[in-house]
């Protein structure tokens, strides 16, 4: 663990839940930290993965999560025929760009479970054959998966990060802290 990560206030369960995204969230930011856009989209690993793809992808997952959490449609929603594209940089996207979508996401996340009346409140899963029928799960569920997802691809960027040019999660800490 790079980081330590405290809760906002002691007993703040919704702080914590929080505090333990965002420190995942930055993990993948600073895997990013003073490269090239070629270097950020490139495939240096066996692995079809690239960082500014796992950015991409991350902020689409966070994003589909906060609108069925919210219960509205996803603007962004993939199916099988274009999933593989939320893990790519398409056209006109670039890392700074993701970056920024990514911020945005965050923020609407943070804003969405501040809110929310209770970390038990519970919101429908949609029929999937990965979901149980009729499923649901809490906010206090969405935080921990958000965590378990963004986490997930954080340590596939430290993989990526240290074959690109050597720098390990450590590193990337004290470049970020200056």
């Amino acid at each position: 663990m790079p980081t330590h990560v405290p809760a906002e206030a002691h007993g703040d369960e919704r702080g914590a839940l929080l505090s333990f995204v965002e420190a995942q969230r930055a993990g993948l930011r600073r895997a990013v930290l003073g490269l090239t856009e070629e270097q950020a989209t490139s495939r240096p690993s066996a692995s079809a993965l690239s960082l500014g793809g796992l950015i991409k992808h991350v902020a689409e997952t966070e994003l589909n999560w906060l609108r069925m959490a919210q219960q509205v449609p996803n603007e962004k929603q993939r199916d099988q025929s274009n999933w593989h594209e939320s893990f790519q940089l398409l056209g006109d996207e670039t890392t700074e760009g993701m970056l920024a979508f990514f911020a945005e996401v965050a923020a609407e996340t943070e804003e969405f479970i501040r809110k929310v009346p209770s970390l038990d409140d519970t919101f429908p899963l949609p029929p999937a054959p990965w979901f149980p029928k009729d499923g649901r799960v809490s906010m206090r569920w969405l935080m921990m998966h958000l965590v378990e997802e963004t986490a997930r691809h954080a340590g596939h960027a430290d993989i990526i990060r240290e074959s690109l040019d050597g720098k390990t999660a450590f590193e990337l800490v004290d470049l970020a802290n200056g």
